[in-house]
């Protein structure tokens, strides 16, 4: 029994030394310095400049760090872009041109906790009401009572709300890659496939486990997820969550989930009166066709799916194919909307 004794002891030392090592390789990997934090306490407030490019937007809720273009347009209508996880209003920047082109005022704030005036401990503080407001703080920093709203991933996840919460503000709406929340989770609790997909949620609800697996290596875990992507986004992604905290913020909006997600929901009070285009990859690891098909029930307004042969990064995958629709969409209805109807594009 002692010799049992002395191996099990053994095997508790070694485990520990591993995980302190991970623990420190992980640690090792992070921005002790806050370059990214410093570099945008020096970018000029949005009412400073009415040039595109990196601004900081004073709003009640704090102060956002976002990409701006076409301010020169006056009384062009605003749009409102919301990246998801784990990337940054960079993701933006190819539809950001043609839509200042267009004659919008366009916006793509960093959420909060990427922001790094906005980044708040408590896992209470990313639930998805709170997202919801910081979007009509920002917009109400324009001034503006309707706007059109674009966002993909978690940015779709908020932006649902965000349509559902106050429809008669949006003008269009077009979300990517993350169906309706009723729509989604139905499928979560009845379809294989999506709960085979969406497996990586207990993983990145746990206390630190996902935070030291993506900071391993310098981040190599991390800069896996952004294959195919510009290196001077990805080079971005990784100054921002590469700030101790910046991590934990991220992931925290799936520790919080729990309030984005409704438990059950008739389609007669989920409806989405708003014109909808949503943009699907059938190749999206996290995403499966289910929770496209039944949205269809939950949508009272102008609908349209447009489905791509790629993956989840649509923008970085098929720029064309899914920045010109959205383009389209947003013009379409630039003014007020009379006519209804649903089409698949494949």
């Amino acid at each position: 029994m002692k010799y049992v004794g002395f191996t099990l002891a053994g095997i508790v030392a070694v485990l520990t030394v591993a995980v302190l090592a991970l623990l420190f390789s992980a640690n090792s990997s992070l921005d002790d310095s806050f370059r990214h934090t410093q570099a945008t306490q020096q970018l000029p407030l949005r009412n400073e400049v009415s040039a595109a490019g990196l601004v900081r937007i004073s709003t009640d809720r704090g102060e956002f760090r976002a990409r701006v273009a076409g301010l020169e347009n006056d009384q062009g209508p605003l749009v409102v872009l919301l990246h998801g996880f784990p990337v940054t209003s960079a993701m933006w920047i190819d539809l950001i041109t043609p839509l200042a082109q267009a004659g919008y005022r366009v916006v793509a704030f960093d959420q909060r906790g990427y922001s790094p005036a906005v980044r708040p401990i408590e896992v209470a503080d990313y639930v998805v009401p709170e997202l919801v407001a910081d979007v009509f703080a920002v917009v109400a920093a324009f001034g503006d009572e309707r706007f059109h709203l674009v966002g993909h991933d978690w940015g779709a996840a908020v932006g649902w709300s965000v349509v559902l919460t106050s429809p008669e503000r949006i003008s269009s709406w077009t979300a990517m890659s993350i169906a309706h929340p009723a729509a989604f989770q139905a499928a979560l609790e009845n379809d294989p496939d999506q709960q085979s997909k969406s497996a990586y949620f207990k993983v990145f609800q746990t206390p630190r486990v996902p935070e030291t697996l993506f900071s391993l290596g310098d981040f190599q875990v991390l800069k896996g997820l952004y294959a195919g992507m510009p290196e001077a986004n990805v080079a971005e992604y990784i100054a921002v969550l590469g700030e101790p905290g910046a991590l934990t913020a991220a992931l925290n909006w799936y520790r919080a989930m729990a309030e984005l997600m409704p438990t059950s929901a008739e389609p007669q009070n989920m409806q989405v009166s708003v014109p909808t285009l949503f943009v699907w990859g059938n190749q999206d690891d996290a995403v499966g066709r289910r929770g496209v098909e039944n949205m269809a029930a939950y949508m009272s307004g102008p609908y349209s799916v447009i489905e791509l042969d790629a993956g989840h990064w649509l923008i970085a995958e098929k720029q064309q194919q899914a920045i010109e629709p959205i383009v389209e969409h947003i013009q379409r209805y630039r003014g007020e909307s009379n006519s209804v109807g649903v089409t698949l594009t494949n």
